[in-house]
């Protein structure tokens, strides 16, 4: 395979997980509405082993502003683990207990609390884009070496890195468009 192709599929595969990374960062932030991704982050003590919510409850969202959390294992002590872990967890709700599910209200957001919050999201894009940054700064370095090196001529160099600033640009580009998409759905009622 061509070294340019590698550094390209190298960089490809980085970016990538950092997008995903991003996504889940994202997720994991409140907005006026429900969704499970909010609890993926927390973790019940699961009979010693601290565990994915998701893997021990079914996550569902019956209204907008409302999660449904059943336990697969409805005994009391498992279900008062995933309350005490909602409770430790960031999220800052009381979950309302009828013994068999637990059901987290989501209150509205204050216009206070939504640009906060779009604060927040926009610090998070700013991280990952620092991310990409170093990405783009060790591809460009691999390919400085292998001109070095003898395996890429000087005009293969400046092609790699002009195919690595045109990767850069378009995945920065996708995260103006995730970070917009994010704060749009804050700011709505």
């Amino acid at each position: 395979m061509d070294p340019h192709a590698t550094i390209l599929a190298d960089l490809k595969q980085k970016t990538d997980k950092t997008l995903k990374h991003l996504k889940d960062q994202l997720g994991t932030i409140r907005t006026g509405r429900a969704s499970p991704t909010l609890v993926d982050t927390i973790r019940v003590d699961y009979y010693g082993t601290m565990t994915p919510l998701a893997q021990i409850a079914n996550i569902s969202v019956p209204e907008p502003r409302q999660l449904l959390i059943k336990p697969f294992d409805s005994s009391t002590p498992i279900f008062k683990e995933v309350e005490r872990a909602i409770l430790k967890s960031d999220l800052g709700l009381n979950p309302q207990s009828d013994g068999k599910v637990l059901r987290l209200m989501m209150p509205p957001l204050s216009g206070e609390q939504r640009h906060k919050l779009v604060n927040k999201v926009k610090d998070l894009v700013e991280q990952n884009r620092v991310a990409l940054r170093n990405e783009r700064r060790d591809a460009n370095k691999i390919a400085d070496q292998l001109k070095k090196d003898g395996q890429l001529t000087e005009d293969q160099c400046k092609k790699a890195h002009e195919a690595i600033d045109k990767e850069l640009k378009l995945v920065d580009q996708r995260m103006e468009e995730i970070f917009k998409a994010k704060s749009k759905e804050i700011l709505e009622e």
